[in-house]
């Protein structure tokens, strides 16, 4: 059993980071009376966005990256029995969705370089089920810990096929692939605002599309699906996944810091490989020629299962958190019996990997604490 040190100040994985104004929109939204789920600042937070992504995007401020995602697979057609390409390595929230419409998921593996989906896997998943099944209604490429995937082989693969991308990009607010925003490659990209995230809105995601129409009717059937009548009238089914205009509030205040955001998160994983570099047996993700990575979170890769606990553990121990990277999805217990394409290298990842702690908001003496026990447990 851990003895956590208690009296030592807690150093967490992700934490909220204010940036000043966040207060001013929200009060805003209290003086004015626009606490229902729209009004100035849902407008304002999108403009931010769509300024940021690119004006060529429309934009949907939702409930949560998940709803964007349950809205993005619906949109590109997504029904009962079909099947939806998935990378593996991922949340659970990447895959959830699929299920939510009857649809299946097919699981594909990563590759080292980014940790993102295999192109060489994705073709194989995709000629496997064409010959099985027919071709699959969409491919959920993500953006895992800010680091972009491989855009041009992915794209050019789902071209290839004539299968939309929806574009996980919950992790990926700031990151780049040849100096075009991330969110803005798929089909269908999507934003998480969650408390952890590199911005927040306390809950909240969004919806982004170089189509119009897409994001017209995300809205739509955000907001219940609701016709034009003067009455209460519904020819869809519809959700309340639209982001509320006091959130939005948070969300106007935040994009306002956010290059300070991801300056101050590279700066962390900067701080990491410069501090544990004598440590050859400590990897790091390098960013490729053309990437550019928010490093929403700061990971190491350790040579093995026992010395990824050991590391987490003497962490815990004082007080600071840290995380196993994600376990695949191919191997979660409800996705156990659904058909995967991989080659080992999401569960060696899982197995040796640990997410450190990368809050913008994290002091110098906070990384200090940080390394200093991780030194102490590899000399």
């Amino acid at each position: 059993m851990i003895k956590v040190i208690e009296t030592k100040e807690k150093i967490w994985l992700s934490s909220p980071h204010m940036g000043g104004s966040e207060q001013d929109y929200v009060k805003e939204a209290f003086d004015t009376n626009w606490i229902a789920p729209l009004g100035p600042n849902v407008n304002a937070f999108e403009s931010s966005i769509r300024e940021k992504l690119g004006n060529n995007v429309h934009v949907a401020a939702l409930s949560s990256g998940t709803a964007a995602i349950h809205l993005g697979l619906e949109l590109l057609g997504v029904k009962p029995g079909d099947e939806v390409l998935c990378q593996s390595f991922t949340f659970s929230a990447s895959a959830n969705p699929i299920m939510y419409l009857g649809a299946t998921p097919v699981f594909v593996d990563s590759e080292v370089d980014t940790w993102n989906m295999s192109p060489t896997l994705l073709r194989q998943a995709i000629e496997n089920r064409i010959s099985e099944k027919g071709v699959p209604k969409a491919i959920i490429a993500v953006h895992l810990y800010g680091m972009p995937y491989k855009v041009e082989e992915i794209q050019q693969i789902a071209q290839e096929y004539n299968i939309p991308v929806l574009e996980d990009s919950a992790e990926a607010l700031g990151s780049t692939f040849n100096n075009i925003q991330c969110g803005t490659f798929g089909d269908i990209g999507v934003l998480s605002f969650n408390g952890n995230k590199i911005i927040t809105t306390s809950g909240g995601g969004a919806l982004v599309s170089k189509n119009k129409l897409f994001a017209e009717k995300a809205i739509f059937l955000a907001t219940q699906a609701r016709d034009e009548a003067p009455h209460y009238q519904h020819s869809n089914v519809g959700y309340n996944y639209r982001m509320s205009n006091v959130l939005a509030g948070i969300g106007r205040g935040q994009m306002e810091v956010l290059q300070d955001r991801v300056d101050s998160r590279r700066a962390n994983f900067e701080f990491y490989q410069k501090a544990l570099s004598s440590f050859q047996e400590l990897e790091f993700l390098q960013e490729g020629n053309g990437y550019y990575s928010n490093r929403w979170l700061s990971c190491i890769l350790t040579p093995s299962f026992e010395m990824r606990e050991k590391i987490r553990l003497a962490l815990l121990e004082e007080n600071i958190e840290s995380r196993p990277l994600w376990k695949p999805l191919h191997l979660q217990p409800i996705f156990d019996n659904y058909k995967k394409f991989v080659d080992g290298t999401s569960e060696s990842l899982f197995d040796r990997g640990l997410c450190l702690p990368s809050g913008s908001n994290l002091s110098l003496d906070d990384l200090k604490r940080v390394t200093d026990c991780i030194k102490k447990v590899m000399l």
